[in-house]
């Protein structure tokens, strides 16, 4: 009785809601929200990915787009239960709009709305061909001459980019741009993605040896294409690399290796791009509308430039270029930074009977693995998830539901829970000396990666190797390089056969900076954090991650990265905007923000 009570109290509300939005009627619209409440919008409402806060913010929102929208039809999702817990009531949702089809999720407190998710699911008339509709493979009957299936494909492989200008070009062909990729071949936009090495999937192949995902398997699904069930859950860099050149294949992408972008350019009178490619020693010129910066979070290396450099004697390179300890077994290296690659790499290098110093800049955020896998994400990306009937599109959902202004407080608790399960260790690594944070307000890791995407390392095991003392620790900044070593500030002198410098990475748009020009990159500004006034996520408070998967302040230019449940998740929004785009639907954006930071 009691769920259909709740169930009967949401659909009321869901009636009024939708009754209250298709008479225009804001005010009592935004009546029937909380004071303190968040909508997050994935383009069904504002063509962005856009979050706002409060009944003013949601009422600016929908004096702007509701005419345009046209929202109907707001339903409890079939199948799916209301539920309560702590008096917050909790539904899935379905809606539709003037052009397309959403789901969501809604939560309520005293009856009024507290959070709010609206995702835009299909355009109406350019749904993906799944399930029931999926194409017929086959061709029945009989015709004189009728090309196979491989000779269709290799005829739109070769005719695309010549014959045919894409709609679309993705630079960079690895979990991105190839889960992007995808996704728009799915909705039949013409598509090419292309990628510097040689095979799919040597943006995995290509790092240091040691690398496998720090991510659990259930976390980091393709499209449509999900692991099979006895995947390991951490895969190693190469078994990742071999999946992303079969996906490729399989899901037939236009994908064109050993291909560099050299210029890029915008018309804006044409609406379209003029890029330059050379391709396997070849230059091609490529006419897209739509041109996609899927490099990744992880390509755009930031090499230091440290007094002394070019006078050292061995062999330094920055962590993207590490090639593997092998080479290095009795000589002495000093690692240079203390995030998930120094770890990795520090580890493999003592594993290779390498005297290994990891210098420690600043503090760091470690989390052992067992414990955010069952403690941080147990609950949505797990056996134990999938158990309860969460699904990895639901997790994804569920997670996209939360605002980035709220977030924190729930992430402090899991981390709070975190350091006392693992207290004796934690207190092992400040013994050892390691300099340790949990977020600038405590919040943890995931936060970290939110707002910074560094400053932290999921610990495999090279934390007891610190605390053993077989990987040395130093701490301070760097003076100059020498002959023979790093000489730190303190005078402290740090003798090296190898230097790796594991210093992380640029902003994205460094990409638009050298492909485009410097004047695209700063009207587009900083890619990625959340302007939560954080160390480096500077204010002023944006509450989305900057630039990623949505119209930027360049025409025609869009940022897609992150990891492989980002690349999963958000790829399907940045894809609709794109076909939307491509069918002439009307797209009016609500909520760009100002560019603050240029990177």
């Amino acid at each position: 009785m009691l769920d259909t009570t709740m169930d009967d109290q949401v659909s009321a509300i869901l009636t009024e809601f939708g009754a209250a939005l298709a008479a225009g009627d804001i005010d009592g619209t935004v009546a029937m929200f909380q004071e303190d409440c968040y909508w997050r919008d994935l383009v069904t409402f504002t063509w962005n990915i856009k979050t706002v806060e409060g009944r003013d913010e949601v009422a600016d929102m929908l004096r702007h787009q509701l005419a345009a929208t046209k929202p109907s039809n707001w339903q409890i999702a079939n199948g799916e239960a209301v539920t309560e817990e702590a008096g917050v009531v909790t539904a899935w949702i379905t809606f539709e709009t003037g052009v397309a089809r959403g789901y969501g999720l809604i939560r309520l407190k005293g009856g009024k709305i507290w959070t709010l998710l609206t995702s835009m699911v299909a355009l109406k008339g350019h749904e993906e061909p799944l399930g029931s509709d999926r194409p017929l493979g086959a061709k029945h009957g009989s015709d004189k001459h009728r090309p196979t299936w491989a000779e269709e494909r290799d005829a739109e492989a070769r005719d695309l980019g010549t014959l045919q200008q894409p709609e679309v070009l993705i630079i960079g062909g690895g979990q991105g741009g190839i889960a992007l990729g995808a996704r728009l071949r799915q909705l039949g936009v013409p598509t090419i993605i292309v990628e510097k090495n040689a095979r799919p999937g040597d943006s995995w192949r290509n790092r240091y040896k040691s690398l496998c995902l720090h991510d659990p398997v259930w976390y980091d699904h393709l499209p449509y294409l999900p692991f099979p069930p006895n995947w390991p859950i951490f895969a190693p860099k190469d078994k990742i690399g071999d999946w992303l050149e079969m996906y490729t294949k399989v899901m037939e992408l236009n994908y064109w290796t050993k291909t560099t972008c050299k210029h890029a350019s915008y018309d804006e009178t044409a609406r379209e791009w003029t890029v330059v490619v050379d391709r396997d020693g070849s230059e091609v010129t490529l006419k897209p509308k739509q041109l996609v910066l899927a490099t990744g979070m992880s390509a755009k290396a930031n090499m230091p430039k440290f007094e002394g450099m070019a006078r050292f004697k061995g062999e330094q390179h920055h962590s993207s270029r590490h090639p593997g300890p092998d080479a290095y077994k009795g000589k002495r290296a000093v690692v240079i930074g203390s995030n998930n690659s120094a770890h990795d790499i520090s580890a493999a290098l003592w594993e290779n009977d390498v005297d290994v110093t990891m210098l420690q800049r600043s503090s760091t955020m470690i989390v052992k693995s067992d414990t955010l896998m069952d403690i941080g994400m147990g609950d949505l990306y797990s056996e134990r998830a999938l158990r309860a009937g969460i699904t990895t599109d639901k997790a994804d959902m569920i997670s996209a539901s939360m605002p980035y202004r709220i977030m924190h407080k729930g992430q402090t608790e899991l981390t709070q829970k975190m350091r006392e399960r693992d207290a004796t260790f934690y207190a092992a690594l400040k013994k050892a000396g390691f300099w340790l944070d949990y977020g600038d307000d405590g919040s943890g890791l995931s936060m970290k990666y939110l707002r910074r995407g560094s400053g932290y390392y999921i610990d495999v095991g090279a934390s007891q190797l610190i605390i053993d003392g077989k990987i040395k620790l130093a701490h301070g900044n760097v003076k100059e390089i020498t002959e023979d070593g790093v000489v730190l500030e303190d005078g402290t002198v740090l003798p090296a056969d190898v230097i790796v410098y594991a210093t992380g990475f640029g902003s994205m748009n460094g990409w638009a900076a050298d492909l485009i020009g410097q004047d695209v990159a700063d009207k587009v500004g900083k890619c990625w954090g959340i302007g939560s006034a954080t160390t480096k996520d500077p204010g002023p408070w944006v509450g989305e991650q900057r630039n990623m998967w949505k119209p930027t302040h360049q025409n025609g230019l869009w940022f897609h990265g992150g990891n492989l449940h980002q690349s999963r998740h958000y790829s399907q929004f940045l894809s609709l905007q794109l076909k939307a785009r491509m069918q002439g639907i009307p797209t009016p954006v609500y909520g760009i923000p100002q560019t603050d930071h240029l990177g």
